[in-house]
């Protein structure tokens, strides 16, 4: 089984949504062989609570606005550290830099298939890494890059 056509252009628009609010290290799975209740899942990190909030709000507004999709389920907005947005097709993670480290999600799903991904959300891949370079040497850029 794959994941379905619908899963797939909503990870899309996640993924773009989540590249425009500047979010770090995007990566989508197709989890539909090892799970039975979604399809797909998206992880991208920020370095800070704020941006977190931000990248959420972003890709559950074009989630909205271009797929009228709405979230069953949102989790973890409180502390700003770890969000998910459970769309049922697709579950969109967004973590602060430090828990998606901790967590690790990828290790644990590294064995599933990488979903396509639109260019402005590859480039992201990285970017954690050169912000917290540029935090640790006080280069500008290292709060929001």
């Amino acid at each position: 089984m794959t994941a379905t056509d619908r899963a797939t252009e909503m990870i899309t628009v996640a993924a773009q949504a989540a590249a425009d609010k500047l979010a770090h290290d995007i990566i989508a799975y197709d989890v539909s062989d090892v799970l039975s209740i979604t399809d797909a899942f998206l992880i991208a990190s920020a370095p800070n609570d704020r941006q977190v909030r931000a990248i959420v709000d972003g890709v559950e507004e074009e989630l909205s606005r271009l797929l009228d999709a709405r979230p069953v389920r949102r989790e973890g907005e409180r502390e700003g550290r770890w969000v998910l947005l459970d769309y049922v097709d697709i579950v969109v993670h967004v973590q602060h830099s430090e828990e998606r480290t901790y967590y690790a999600l990828e290790r644990l799903w590294k064995d599933c298939p990488e979903l396509p991904l639109p260019e402005d959300a590859r480039r992201t891949r990285g970017k954690a890494a050169e912000h917290q370079d540029r935090a640790g040497a006080g280069l500008p850029g290292g709060e929001l890059s």
